[in-house]
């Protein structure tokens, strides 16, 4: 699946004032690892590169900005049940996710490859849906079923 075009600084800049976001320096830093970087990252982990890489920084500076970025649509969360923490996706395409149990890493799956039928009596109204697949990647297969030394 095709990752999101990496922005350049002043297109960040752009599409931040056209979403009526003033574009500070941290959240023009914060959008830079999250749109080009960033794969599937939670919060922490955006704090962890923000600090790194911006200087001092309050987790809620980081939360408060990934909210906004969520708010005017330039990203998705996801709240998956295997993960005590929201993941952040810049991928706005319509798809479905994968978890590597081996890993722990999510992927993107395009949603034409995953089929669903439903059964639902008519009081049901379904307006969209979300897929997380569970199982191993093929490139770690061999991480999970590798045979251990007794």
């Amino acid at each position: 699946m095709r990752k999101a075009l990496c922005l350049s600084r002043q297109e960040i800049e752009t599409r931040l004032r056209e979403k009526d976001l003033q574009p500070t320096l941290q959240r023009v830093g914060i959008c830079q690892y999250v749109l080009c970087e960033g794969d599937h990252p939670t919060a922490e982990q955006v704090h962890q590169w923000a600090e790194k890489n911006l200087g001092k920084i309050s987790l809620a500076t980081v939360y408060n900005t990934l909210n906004s970025l969520v708010k005017v649509g330039l990203l998705r969360e996801f709240n998956f049940s295997h993960m005590e923490k929201a993941i952040y996706d810049n991928n706005l395409d319509r798809h479905h996710h994968f978890f590597d149990e081996a890993t722990g890493q999510i992927h993107d799956v395009p949603f034409e490859v995953v089929n669903l039928e439903t059964d639902l009596e008519r009081q049901f109204q379904v307006s969209g849906y979300e897929i997380l697949l569970r199982g191993l990647y093929k490139e770690n297969r061999s991480v999970k079923n590798k045979p251990t030394k007794e």
